[in-house]
Protein backbone atom coordinates (compact mmCIF):
# COMPACT_ATOMS: atom_id res chain seq x y z
CA UNK A 1 0.00 0.00 0.00
CA UNK A 2 0.93 3.66 -1.09
CA UNK A 3 1.23 4.32 2.94
CA UNK A 4 3.92 1.68 2.96
CA UNK A 5 5.81 3.59 0.91
CA UNK A 6 5.23 7.60 2.39
CA UNK A 7 6.53 5.35 5.21
CA UNK A 8 3.81 5.77 7.65
CA UNK A 9 3.60 3.90 10.88
CA UNK A 10 1.14 6.24 13.61
CA UNK A 11 -1.77 4.23 14.96
CA UNK A 12 -4.30 5.60 12.98
CA UNK A 13 -3.98 9.00 15.00
CA UNK A 14 -7.22 11.37 14.99
CA UNK A 15 -4.83 14.12 15.69
CA UNK A 16 -1.72 15.34 16.13
CA UNK A 17 0.15 18.58 17.24
CA UNK A 18 3.89 18.40 17.72
CA UNK A 19 6.54 15.87 16.12
CA UNK A 20 6.85 13.75 19.01
CA UNK A 21 2.76 13.68 19.61
CA UNK A 22 0.00 11.20 18.20
CA UNK A 23 -3.09 10.78 19.54
CA UNK A 24 -3.70 7.71 21.64
CA UNK A 25 -8.13 8.23 21.36
CA UNK A 26 -10.03 5.23 20.59
CA UNK A 27 -13.50 5.45 22.06
CA UNK A 28 -14.62 8.26 19.47
CA UNK A 29 -15.31 5.62 16.87
CA UNK A 30 -13.28 4.95 13.50
CA UNK A 31 -13.25 6.38 10.06
CA UNK A 32 -12.82 3.73 7.38
CA UNK A 33 -11.34 4.41 4.03
CA UNK A 34 -12.44 2.59 0.95
CA UNK A 35 -11.30 2.91 -2.66
CA UNK A 36 -14.00 4.04 -4.37
CA UNK A 37 -12.62 2.02 -7.45
CA UNK A 38 -12.55 -1.06 -5.63
CA UNK A 39 -14.97 -0.98 -3.02
CA UNK A 40 -12.38 -2.22 -0.73
CA UNK A 41 -11.10 -0.68 2.83
CA UNK A 42 -7.81 0.84 2.59
CA UNK A 43 -7.51 2.05 6.10
CA UNK A 44 -9.00 2.99 9.19
CA UNK A 45 -8.72 6.23 11.26
CA UNK A 46 -10.23 6.77 14.76
CA UNK A 47 -12.11 10.12 15.70
CA UNK A 48 -10.42 12.59 17.31
CA UNK A 49 -11.63 13.59 20.80
CA UNK A 50 -12.73 17.08 22.68
CA UNK A 51 -9.72 16.28 24.51
CA UNK A 52 -7.65 15.80 21.66
CA UNK A 53 -9.27 19.04 20.02
CA UNK A 54 -8.74 21.11 22.99
CA UNK A 55 -4.54 19.77 23.14
CA UNK A 56 -4.59 20.66 19.62
CA UNK A 57 -5.90 24.58 19.86
CA UNK A 58 -2.96 25.04 23.53
CA UNK A 59 -0.30 23.61 21.63
CA UNK A 60 -1.08 25.72 18.37
CA UNK A 61 -1.29 29.04 20.48
CA UNK A 62 2.05 28.05 22.33
CA UNK A 63 3.37 27.56 18.63
CA UNK A 64 2.32 30.72 17.35
CA UNK A 65 3.66 32.44 20.09
CA UNK A 66 7.29 31.72 19.02
CA UNK A 67 6.34 31.04 14.87
CA UNK A 68 5.57 34.81 14.63
CA UNK A 69 9.11 35.80 16.15
CA UNK A 70 10.52 34.22 13.08
CA UNK A 71 11.65 35.96 10.73
CA UNK A 72 9.73 35.31 7.28
CA UNK A 73 11.94 34.62 4.89
CA UNK A 74 13.00 31.96 7.55
CA UNK A 75 9.62 30.26 8.03
CA UNK A 76 9.34 30.63 3.81
CA UNK A 77 12.73 28.01 4.08
CA UNK A 78 10.89 25.61 6.33
CA UNK A 79 8.33 25.44 3.50
CA UNK A 80 10.86 25.47 0.94
CA UNK A 81 12.03 21.82 2.74
CA UNK A 82 8.26 20.66 2.93
CA UNK A 83 8.31 21.09 -1.16
CA UNK A 84 11.03 19.33 -1.55
CA UNK A 85 9.73 16.48 0.63
CA UNK A 86 6.55 16.79 -1.48
CA UNK A 87 8.40 16.18 -4.35
CA UNK A 88 10.51 13.05 -3.27
CA UNK A 89 7.34 11.23 -2.60
CA UNK A 90 5.13 12.73 -5.44
CA UNK A 91 4.66 9.29 -7.09
CA UNK A 92 3.28 7.65 -3.86
CA UNK A 93 1.02 10.22 -2.76
CA UNK A 94 -0.21 10.76 -5.99
CA UNK A 95 -0.87 7.25 -5.95
CA UNK A 96 -2.46 7.30 -3.30
CA UNK A 97 -4.71 10.39 -3.69
CA UNK A 98 -5.81 8.25 -6.81
CA UNK A 99 -6.65 4.98 -4.30
CA UNK A 100 -8.27 6.54 -1.99
CA UNK A 101 -10.79 9.48 -3.81
CA UNK A 102 -10.57 8.18 -7.33
CA UNK A 103 -8.82 10.75 -9.12
CA UNK A 104 -7.15 9.80 -12.52
CA UNK A 105 -3.09 8.65 -11.19
CA UNK A 106 -2.20 11.97 -13.88
CA UNK A 107 -5.11 14.10 -11.87
CA UNK A 108 -3.58 12.67 -8.63
CA UNK A 109 0.03 13.41 -9.59
CA UNK A 110 -0.93 16.59 -10.56
CA UNK A 111 -2.75 17.69 -6.92
CA UNK A 112 0.81 16.52 -5.66
CA UNK A 113 2.34 19.30 -7.92
CA UNK A 114 0.02 21.72 -6.95
CA UNK A 115 1.42 21.82 -4.03
CA UNK A 116 4.76 21.73 -4.57
CA UNK A 117 4.23 24.88 -6.99
CA UNK A 118 2.06 26.82 -4.00
CA UNK A 119 5.24 25.53 -1.68
CA UNK A 120 7.50 27.76 -4.53
CA UNK A 121 5.17 30.28 -4.39
CA UNK A 122 4.95 30.60 -0.71
CA UNK A 123 9.02 30.95 -0.45
CA UNK A 124 9.09 33.87 -2.79
CA UNK A 125 5.97 35.58 -1.31
CA UNK A 126 8.02 35.32 2.18
CA UNK A 127 10.00 38.35 0.79
CA UNK A 128 7.26 39.95 -0.48
CA UNK A 129 4.68 41.12 2.27
CA UNK A 130 4.17 44.15 1.45
CA UNK A 131 2.90 47.15 3.36
CA UNK A 132 3.01 50.78 2.41
CA UNK A 133 4.30 54.04 3.17
CA UNK A 134 2.51 57.14 2.13
CA UNK A 135 2.87 61.09 2.94
CA UNK A 136 1.35 62.09 6.01
CA UNK A 137 -0.72 65.64 5.91
CA UNK A 138 1.09 66.90 9.28
CA UNK A 139 4.75 67.75 9.27
CA UNK A 140 7.51 65.59 10.84
CA UNK A 141 5.00 62.31 10.66
CA UNK A 142 5.81 58.81 8.87
CA UNK A 143 2.61 57.37 7.78
CA UNK A 144 2.60 53.93 6.75
CA UNK A 145 0.97 50.29 7.12
CA UNK A 146 2.02 46.90 7.70
CA UNK A 147 0.61 43.58 8.16
CA UNK A 148 0.79 40.66 11.21
CA UNK A 149 0.03 37.18 11.33
CA UNK A 150 -3.53 36.60 12.93
CA UNK A 151 -2.24 33.60 14.80
CA UNK A 152 -4.21 29.93 15.01
CA UNK A 153 -6.15 29.60 11.24
CA UNK A 154 -8.55 26.55 10.78
CA UNK A 155 -8.36 24.78 7.19
CA UNK A 156 -11.47 22.65 6.36
CA UNK A 157 -11.01 20.65 3.27
CA UNK A 158 -13.39 18.96 0.91
CA UNK A 159 -12.73 15.26 -0.44
CA UNK A 160 -12.55 16.09 -4.10
CA UNK A 161 -8.85 17.95 -3.39
CA UNK A 162 -8.01 16.06 -0.31
CA UNK A 163 -4.35 17.92 -0.01
CA UNK A 164 -4.12 20.77 -2.64
CA UNK A 165 -6.61 23.28 -0.97
CA UNK A 166 -5.02 22.76 2.17
CA UNK A 167 -2.06 23.28 0.55
CA UNK A 168 -2.86 26.82 -0.75
CA UNK A 169 -4.33 27.98 2.71
CA UNK A 170 -1.17 26.67 5.04
CA UNK A 171 2.06 27.58 3.34
CA UNK A 172 0.58 30.95 2.57
CA UNK A 173 -0.65 31.27 6.19
CA UNK A 174 2.38 30.12 7.60
CA UNK A 175 5.03 32.33 5.60
CA UNK A 176 2.45 35.18 7.22
CA UNK A 177 3.35 33.69 10.59
CA UNK A 178 0.16 31.78 11.63
CA UNK A 179 0.00 28.24 12.64
CA UNK A 180 -2.46 26.07 11.03
CA UNK A 181 -5.23 23.06 12.16
CA UNK A 182 -6.30 20.84 9.47
CA UNK A 183 -9.55 19.49 9.20
CA UNK A 184 -9.69 17.22 6.13
CA UNK A 185 -12.71 15.74 4.50
CA UNK A 186 -13.54 11.93 6.42
CA UNK A 187 -13.77 10.63 3.05
CA UNK A 188 -10.08 11.42 2.46
CA UNK A 189 -8.24 10.89 5.84
CA UNK A 190 -5.50 8.91 4.49
CA UNK A 191 -4.42 10.93 2.16
CA UNK A 192 -3.92 14.22 4.75
CA UNK A 193 -2.42 11.66 7.16
CA UNK A 194 0.07 11.11 4.41
CA UNK A 195 0.80 14.76 4.94
CA UNK A 196 0.85 15.73 7.66
CA UNK A 197 3.56 12.79 8.58
CA UNK A 198 5.75 14.52 5.65
CA UNK A 199 5.11 18.07 7.91
CA UNK A 200 6.08 16.12 10.73
CA UNK A 201 9.39 15.09 9.70
CA UNK A 202 10.52 18.01 7.83
CA UNK A 203 9.53 20.14 11.01
CA UNK A 204 11.56 17.66 13.20
CA UNK A 205 14.66 18.26 11.69
CA UNK A 206 14.08 21.91 11.59
CA UNK A 207 13.60 21.90 15.38
CA UNK A 208 10.00 23.77 14.77
CA UNK A 209 6.78 21.94 16.09
CA UNK A 210 3.18 22.48 16.15
CA UNK A 211 3.34 24.90 13.13
CA UNK A 212 0.80 22.30 10.98
CA UNK A 213 -1.60 20.17 13.20
CA UNK A 214 -4.45 17.96 12.10
CA UNK A 215 -7.66 17.07 13.57
CA UNK A 216 -9.55 14.09 11.68
CA UNK A 217 -12.80 13.89 12.62
CA UNK A 218 -16.14 12.96 10.90
CA UNK A 219 -18.48 14.62 14.07
CA UNK A 220 -19.85 17.94 13.21
CA UNK A 221 -20.37 19.07 16.80
CA UNK A 222 -16.75 19.53 17.44
CA UNK A 223 -16.15 20.81 13.86
CA UNK A 224 -19.05 23.50 14.82
CA UNK A 225 -16.93 23.56 18.46
CA UNK A 226 -13.81 24.87 16.50
CA UNK A 227 -15.42 27.04 14.04
CA UNK A 228 -17.16 28.79 17.01
CA UNK A 229 -13.73 29.12 18.84
CA UNK A 230 -12.73 32.59 19.18
CA UNK A 231 -9.22 30.97 19.33
CA UNK A 232 -9.39 30.30 16.11
CA UNK A 233 -8.57 33.32 14.29
CA UNK A 234 -9.40 32.41 10.84
CA UNK A 235 -11.92 29.52 9.50
CA UNK A 236 -11.22 28.19 5.66
CA UNK A 237 -13.36 26.27 4.48
CA UNK A 238 -13.84 24.73 1.11
CA UNK A 239 -17.16 22.87 0.48
CA UNK A 240 -21.16 23.54 -0.01
CA UNK A 241 -22.62 26.54 -0.10
CA UNK A 242 -25.08 25.12 2.21
CA UNK A 243 -22.56 23.88 4.73
CA UNK A 244 -20.54 27.20 4.08
CA UNK A 245 -23.42 29.75 4.80
CA UNK A 246 -23.85 27.75 8.26
CA UNK A 247 -20.49 27.63 8.94
CA UNK A 248 -20.13 31.38 8.02
CA UNK A 249 -23.11 31.95 10.47
CA UNK A 250 -21.39 30.89 13.42
CA UNK A 251 -18.14 32.72 12.44
CA UNK A 252 -20.04 36.39 12.14
CA UNK A 253 -21.79 35.86 15.12
CA UNK A 254 -18.05 35.91 16.92
CA UNK A 255 -16.98 38.31 14.73
CA UNK A 256 -14.42 35.97 13.73
CA UNK A 257 -12.82 35.83 9.71
CA UNK A 258 -13.84 33.37 7.15
CA UNK A 259 -12.24 32.57 3.81
CA UNK A 260 -14.90 30.64 1.92
CA UNK A 261 -14.72 28.23 -1.76
CA UNK A 262 -18.33 27.14 -2.34
CA UNK A 263 -20.49 25.74 -5.21
CA UNK A 264 -20.20 26.54 -8.88
CA UNK A 265 -22.44 26.09 -11.35
CA UNK A 266 -19.71 27.03 -13.94
CA UNK A 267 -20.32 27.24 -17.83
CA UNK A 268 -18.59 27.46 -20.87
CA UNK A 269 -20.05 30.20 -23.78
CA UNK A 270 -19.07 28.49 -27.56
CA UNK A 271 -19.70 30.97 -30.75
CA UNK A 272 -19.75 30.88 -34.10
CA UNK A 273 -16.09 31.40 -34.76
CA UNK A 274 -14.89 29.27 -32.04
CA UNK A 275 -11.89 26.87 -32.71
CA UNK A 276 -13.59 23.75 -31.75
CA UNK A 277 -10.48 22.03 -31.98
CA UNK A 278 -9.74 23.51 -28.84
CA UNK A 279 -13.28 24.01 -27.21
CA UNK A 280 -13.99 20.53 -27.06
CA UNK A 281 -11.03 19.15 -25.42
CA UNK A 282 -11.45 21.85 -22.82
CA UNK A 283 -15.14 21.06 -22.59
CA UNK A 284 -14.51 17.42 -21.71
CA UNK A 285 -11.83 17.95 -19.34
CA UNK A 286 -13.53 20.48 -17.89
CA UNK A 287 -17.21 18.41 -17.49
CA UNK A 288 -15.27 14.61 -16.24
CA UNK A 289 -12.39 15.74 -14.52
CA UNK A 290 -12.51 13.78 -11.28
CA UNK A 291 -15.46 12.42 -12.61
CA UNK A 292 -17.64 15.96 -12.20
CA UNK A 293 -16.60 16.28 -8.99
CA UNK A 294 -15.01 19.79 -8.91
CA UNK A 295 -15.82 23.49 -7.75
CA UNK A 296 -14.48 24.57 -11.37
CA UNK A 297 -16.28 21.42 -13.40
CA UNK A 298 -18.34 22.74 -16.30
CA UNK A 299 -21.98 22.18 -15.83
CA UNK A 300 -23.13 24.25 -18.40
CA UNK A 301 -22.35 24.85 -21.79
CA UNK A 302 -23.70 27.27 -23.80
CA UNK A 303 -23.58 27.05 -27.81
CA UNK A 304 -24.37 29.67 -30.57
CA UNK A 305 -27.47 27.78 -32.56
CA UNK A 306 -25.54 27.92 -35.94
CA UNK A 307 -23.07 25.31 -34.48
CA UNK A 308 -24.80 23.79 -32.13
CA UNK A 309 -25.67 20.20 -34.33
CA UNK A 310 -21.63 20.50 -35.25
CA UNK A 311 -20.56 20.40 -31.88
CA UNK A 312 -23.23 17.75 -30.21
CA UNK A 313 -21.87 15.84 -32.73
CA UNK A 314 -18.36 16.04 -32.06
CA UNK A 315 -18.79 15.64 -28.21
CA UNK A 316 -21.13 12.88 -28.72
CA UNK A 317 -18.33 11.15 -30.38
CA UNK A 318 -15.55 11.71 -28.07
CA UNK A 319 -17.66 10.86 -24.82
CA UNK A 320 -18.30 7.38 -26.73
CA UNK A 321 -14.57 6.76 -26.36
CA UNK A 322 -14.26 7.84 -22.99
CA UNK A 323 -12.30 5.27 -21.35
CA UNK A 324 -13.91 4.56 -17.61
CA UNK A 325 -12.41 2.55 -14.84
CA UNK A 326 -9.58 1.92 -12.38
CA UNK A 327 -8.15 5.49 -11.89
CA UNK A 328 -4.42 4.16 -11.41
CA UNK A 329 -4.88 2.66 -14.86
CA UNK A 330 -3.30 5.52 -17.11
CA UNK A 331 -5.62 4.79 -20.08
CA UNK A 332 -8.41 5.57 -17.96
CA UNK A 333 -9.58 8.74 -18.79
CA UNK A 334 -12.47 8.96 -15.80
CA UNK A 335 -12.19 7.09 -12.36
CA UNK A 336 -15.64 6.50 -9.92
CA UNK A 337 -17.50 8.80 -7.94
CA UNK A 338 -16.92 9.35 -4.30
CA UNK A 339 -19.40 6.80 -2.87
CA UNK A 340 -22.11 4.96 -3.11
CA UNK A 341 -24.02 7.93 -2.20
CA UNK A 342 -22.74 9.84 -4.93
CA UNK A 343 -24.20 7.69 -7.47
CA UNK A 344 -27.71 7.29 -5.43
CA UNK A 345 -27.96 11.38 -6.21
CA UNK A 346 -26.35 11.62 -10.05
CA UNK A 347 -29.53 8.57 -10.43
CA UNK A 348 -31.86 10.90 -8.74
CA UNK A 349 -30.66 13.48 -10.78
CA UNK A 350 -31.10 12.00 -14.19
CA UNK A 351 -34.91 11.18 -12.66
CA UNK A 352 -35.18 14.67 -12.12
CA UNK A 353 -33.81 15.85 -15.33
CA UNK A 354 -36.52 13.47 -16.74
CA UNK A 355 -39.32 14.78 -15.24
CA UNK A 356 -38.01 18.43 -15.92
CA UNK A 357 -38.49 17.54 -19.64
CA UNK A 358 -34.61 17.17 -20.31
CA UNK A 359 -33.39 14.93 -23.20
CA UNK A 360 -30.61 12.66 -22.15
CA UNK A 361 -28.12 13.43 -25.27
CA UNK A 362 -25.44 10.94 -24.20
CA UNK A 363 -24.80 8.69 -20.95
CA UNK A 364 -27.26 8.71 -17.97
CA UNK A 365 -26.59 5.39 -16.64
CA UNK A 366 -24.48 4.04 -13.57
CA UNK A 367 -22.54 0.68 -13.92
CA UNK A 368 -24.25 -2.03 -12.31
CA UNK A 369 -22.36 -4.70 -13.68
CA UNK A 370 -19.00 -3.73 -12.22
CA UNK A 371 -17.52 -3.01 -8.58
CA UNK A 372 -16.98 0.26 -7.67
CA UNK A 373 -19.01 3.38 -7.94
CA UNK A 374 -18.65 4.13 -12.15
CA UNK A 375 -21.36 6.11 -13.91
CA UNK A 376 -21.74 7.19 -17.64
CA UNK A 377 -20.22 10.93 -18.37
CA UNK A 378 -23.94 12.15 -19.72
CA UNK A 379 -24.51 14.60 -21.82
CA UNK A 380 -28.48 16.59 -20.94
CA UNK A 381 -30.37 19.07 -23.65
CA UNK A 382 -31.69 21.16 -21.05
CA UNK A 383 -32.79 24.81 -20.16
CA UNK A 384 -31.19 27.16 -18.07
CA UNK A 385 -34.02 27.80 -15.84
CA UNK A 386 -34.60 24.86 -14.67
CA UNK A 387 -34.09 24.14 -11.02
CA UNK A 388 -32.48 20.92 -11.54
CA UNK A 389 -29.81 23.02 -14.07
CA UNK A 390 -29.28 25.73 -11.12
CA UNK A 391 -28.48 23.17 -8.40
CA UNK A 392 -24.62 21.95 -8.28
CA UNK A 393 -24.40 17.85 -8.51
CA UNK A 394 -21.05 16.61 -7.75
CA UNK A 395 -21.25 14.51 -11.39
CA UNK A 396 -20.33 14.16 -14.43
CA UNK A 397 -23.49 15.66 -15.99
CA UNK A 398 -23.04 18.56 -18.53
CA UNK A 399 -26.50 20.74 -19.58
CA UNK A 400 -26.10 21.93 -22.88
CA UNK A 401 -28.58 25.09 -24.51
CA UNK A 402 -28.38 26.85 -27.18
CA UNK A 403 -28.54 30.90 -27.77
CA UNK A 404 -28.51 33.66 -30.51
CA UNK A 405 -26.32 36.33 -29.62
CA UNK A 406 -23.69 36.58 -27.32
CA UNK A 407 -25.51 39.39 -24.93
CA UNK A 408 -28.15 36.69 -24.79
CA UNK A 409 -25.35 33.96 -23.61
CA UNK A 410 -23.71 35.88 -20.98
CA UNK A 411 -27.27 36.68 -19.32
CA UNK A 412 -27.96 32.82 -19.24
CA UNK A 413 -24.44 32.35 -18.18
CA UNK A 414 -24.75 35.08 -15.28
CA UNK A 415 -28.67 33.60 -14.53
CA UNK A 416 -26.93 31.76 -11.33
CA UNK A 417 -26.96 31.40 -7.35
CA UNK A 418 -23.32 30.94 -7.94
CA UNK A 419 -20.13 32.75 -9.46
CA UNK A 420 -16.89 30.88 -9.21
CA UNK A 421 -15.89 30.02 -13.12
CA UNK A 422 -16.61 30.73 -16.79
CA UNK A 423 -15.33 30.91 -20.06
CA UNK A 424 -15.73 32.07 -23.52
CA UNK A 425 -14.18 30.36 -26.92
CA UNK A 426 -14.15 32.81 -30.02
CA UNK A 427 -11.74 34.11 -32.56
CA UNK A 428 -13.49 37.90 -31.97
CA UNK A 429 -11.20 40.11 -29.96
CA UNK A 430 -14.52 42.30 -29.50
CA UNK A 431 -16.53 39.67 -27.73
CA UNK A 432 -13.33 38.31 -25.77
CA UNK A 433 -13.54 41.99 -24.16
CA UNK A 434 -16.94 42.34 -23.92
CA UNK A 435 -16.91 38.85 -21.92
CA UNK A 436 -14.43 40.08 -19.48
CA UNK A 437 -15.72 43.56 -18.86
CA UNK A 438 -18.09 44.66 -16.28
CA UNK A 439 -20.97 44.10 -18.55
CA UNK A 440 -19.71 40.43 -19.07
CA UNK A 441 -19.11 37.21 -16.95
CA UNK A 442 -19.58 38.43 -13.05
CA UNK A 443 -17.83 35.50 -11.78
CA UNK A 444 -14.98 34.89 -10.24
CA UNK A 445 -12.74 33.56 -12.84
CA UNK A 446 -13.20 34.49 -16.47
CA UNK A 447 -11.50 32.78 -19.12
CA UNK A 448 -10.91 32.86 -22.85
CA UNK A 449 -10.42 29.73 -25.24
CA UNK A 450 -9.44 27.52 -22.13
CA UNK A 451 -12.17 25.88 -19.84
CA UNK A 452 -13.46 26.12 -16.32
CA UNK A 453 -11.72 23.63 -14.59
CA UNK A 454 -7.49 23.74 -14.06
CA UNK A 455 -6.54 27.27 -12.56
CA UNK A 456 -3.00 27.96 -12.06
CA UNK A 457 -1.58 28.75 -8.11
CA UNK A 458 0.29 32.21 -9.41
CA UNK A 459 -3.24 34.10 -9.73
CA UNK A 460 -6.08 34.33 -6.74
CA UNK A 461 -8.80 31.74 -6.78
CA UNK A 462 -12.32 32.34 -5.98
CA UNK A 463 -16.02 33.34 -6.51
CA UNK A 464 -18.68 35.74 -6.20
CA UNK A 465 -21.99 35.20 -5.04
CA UNK A 466 -22.99 31.84 -4.04
CA UNK A 467 -19.71 30.92 -4.36
CA UNK A 468 -18.57 32.89 -1.25
CA UNK A 469 -16.77 35.23 -1.91
CA UNK A 470 -13.38 34.51 -0.63
CA UNK A 471 -9.71 34.19 -2.24
CA UNK A 472 -7.24 31.52 -2.14
CA UNK A 473 -3.64 30.78 -3.36
CA UNK A 474 -1.33 33.84 -5.12
CA UNK A 475 -1.82 37.30 -5.98
CA UNK A 476 -2.54 39.05 -2.92
CA UNK A 477 -4.43 36.62 -1.28
CA UNK A 478 -2.01 36.02 1.22
CA UNK A 479 -3.52 39.30 2.93
CA UNK A 480 -6.42 37.55 3.75
CA UNK A 481 -4.13 35.25 6.11
CA UNK A 482 -2.94 38.82 8.24
CA UNK A 483 -4.34 41.41 10.12
CA UNK A 484 -3.32 45.06 8.55
CA UNK A 485 -1.65 47.90 10.83
CA UNK A 486 -1.62 52.03 10.40
CA UNK A 487 0.69 53.27 12.16
CA UNK A 488 1.85 56.78 12.29
CA UNK A 489 5.25 57.76 13.35
CA UNK A 490 6.19 61.82 14.97
CA UNK A 491 9.21 62.23 15.02
CA UNK A 492 9.26 65.92 15.24
CA UNK A 493 9.07 67.94 18.25
CA UNK A 494 5.80 69.75 18.55
CA UNK A 495 2.15 67.68 18.92
CA UNK A 496 -0.05 69.22 15.50
CA UNK A 497 -2.89 67.43 15.19
CA UNK A 498 -5.24 65.93 11.78
CA UNK A 499 -7.44 68.02 10.18
CA UNK A 500 -6.09 71.54 11.30
CA UNK A 501 -7.61 70.45 14.64
CA UNK A 502 -6.43 72.66 17.76
CA UNK A 503 -6.12 71.57 21.17
CA UNK A 504 -4.56 74.02 23.10
CA UNK A 505 -3.40 73.18 26.63
CA UNK A 506 -2.14 76.04 28.39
Amino acid sequence: MMLDALKIKAKNPGASSGPEYWSTTTDQGELISYNPATEQILASVYNASLMDYEQLVCAAQKSFLEWRRVPAPKRGEVVRAIGEALRRHKEALGTLISQEVGKSKQEGLGEVQEMIDMADFAVGQSRMLYGITTHSERPEHRLYEQWHPLGVVSVITAFNFPVAVWAWNAFIAAICGNVVIWKPSPKAPLCALAVQHICQEVLEEQKYSGIFSLMVTDQSDLVRLMVADPRISLVSFTGSTSVGRELNEIVSKRLGKCLLELSGNNAVIVDETADLSLAVPAIIFGAIGTSGQRCTTTRRLIVQETIYDRLMEALKKVYAHITIGDPLDEKNLMGPLIDRAAVERFLQTIEHIKQAGGTIIYGGKAFKDRVGYYVEPTLVKAENHWDIVQRETFAPILYVMSYKNLEDAIVLQNHSYFGLSSSLFTRQFQRAELFLSAQGSDCGIANINIGTSGAEIGAAFGGEKGTGGGREAGSDAWKAYMRRQTNTCNWGAALPLAQGIRFDIE
